[in-house]
């Protein structure tokens, strides 16, 4: 290979007529995720540690790039082929590129105490911290990178690998239905109450990418019996994400990232009413929507108002900008009391499978009676 481009620094190259990679403005945002890019340790890794990965890697990293920057300054401007092409003035800044996610959570109006769900396919969680403070390292929290959401902060992100596509799995693979099989198994699910079924489920489908940091893993469904019907395992399966996604927030507060509300965006919190009733009654929090339904497009804007600058009629700073371009949306879905208190109970018998299936160390808990519980907690639900 010649060197290494993300796609979130091409696009801006191109657009600013940019063709030679070492030329091209590289974000934080993707070197820092994606690269191991950080000021800390002067850039990129040394040559030396990528040999230690792959020979190829070190013979690459004379061809890479030794900077990368935040979302508050420009990628370059804008040529004329483009500004032709677009009816727009020669010149204009462009934004810095960053990942869809990450500049969804600024459409979504991410601040520090704001975790930010993306929920769609997979789901991508982003908290941010003031850079000024220190953030220990996180055990299963992978990416923690100094301006990569917000300038000034540190990006925090987490995420689970099948959210929607899992319940695509079950509906068109498993049940070999058709996308409006969909709307008919939330509307059923939506009638069951929460441990009604007996059945607990490993949201694993596609691995575990956040707490546990392993691919390998695969899905589980326990509790189920000759009556089971779709919709209770399309339940359990919404469920199981909730269970993960409450614990991805346990583990962040645990190390001191402040969570005081979370906010929701991407096409399932759009569009699925249970999801995010499920997500409230298990996490206890109640699960408040963005203003935008296209928030990463929104954050690239505020990321472009900024670049343009005050005098342009954007802002100067990136905060006021967002604080002025971002707003809530009217749907908050509170939690339930009753349905929370089982999820408690539940969430505690998740975490054991989750540890012992997940292999984390000497897993606490009575895994041989799991099953038992489970039953006990269908037998107490009302009908």
């Amino acid at each position: 290979a010649a060197s290494w481009v993300e796609l979130a620094d091409f696009v801006p190259a191109v657009l600013a007529g940019v063709t030679h990679p070492g030329d091209i403005v590289r974000g934080v945002c993707a070197a820092g995720h994606k690269a191991l890019y950080s000021e800390a340790w002067g850039g990129l890794p040394s040559r030396e540690f990528l040999c230690q990965l792959d020979p190829g890697l070190g013979r690459l990293r004379d061809r890479l790039y030794n900077k990368a920057y935040a979302a508050d300054r420009a990628a370059g401007a804008l040529a004329r082929e483009w500004a032709d092409a677009f009816g727009l003035p020669i010149g204009i800044p462009i934004a810095m590129g960053a990942f869809d996610a990450h500049y969804g959570a600024v459409g979504a109006g991410v601040r520090v105490g704001t975790f930010v769900k993306i929920i769609g396919t997979s789901t991508c969680d982003i908290a941010i911290a003031d850079a000024r403070q220190r953030i220990p390292d996180i055990p299963g929290i992978c990416g923690i990178v100094p301006g990569s959401v917000m300038p000034g902060c540190y990006g925090i992100e987490a995420g689970q690998s099948a959210v929607g596509d899992l319940l695509r799995w079950w509906v068109e693979v498993v049940c070999q239905g058709r996308e409006s099989l969909h709307g008919e198994l939330t509307r059923e699910a939506a009638r069951l109450r929460a441990g009604a079924s007996g059945l607990l489920a490993l949201d694993w489908n596609n691995g575990n990418r956040t707490i546990l940091v392993d691919p390998r893993l695969t899905g589980l469904i326990v509790g189920q019996t000759l009556h089971t019907t779709r919709a209770e395992i399309y339940r359990a399966l919404v469920e199981a994400t909730a269970f993960g996604a409450r614990a991805i927030i346990a583990r962040m507060e645990e190390y001191a990232v402040p969570i005081e509300r979370v906010v929701c965006c991407g096409g399932i919190a759009e569009k699925n009413d249970l999801f995010m009733q499920v997500y409230a009654d298990v996490i206890g929090m109640p699960m408040l929507t963005a203003g935008s339904p296209q928030t990463p497009a929104l954050g690239a804007a505020i990321a472009a108002a900024v670049a343009a600058g005050e005098r342009a009629g954007g802002y100067d700073r990136f905060d006021a900008a967002q604080q002025r371009m971002t707003a809530l949306g009217t749907r908050t879905f509170s939690p339930d009391a009753a349905a929370h208190a089982v999820y408690d109970e539940l969430y505690a018998l998740y975490r054991e499978l989750h540890d012992s299936f997940g292999g984390v160390g000497a897993a606490q808990g009575d895994l041989p009676s799991l099953m038992k519980r489970l039953l006990q907690l269908r037998e107490r639900a009302p009908s």
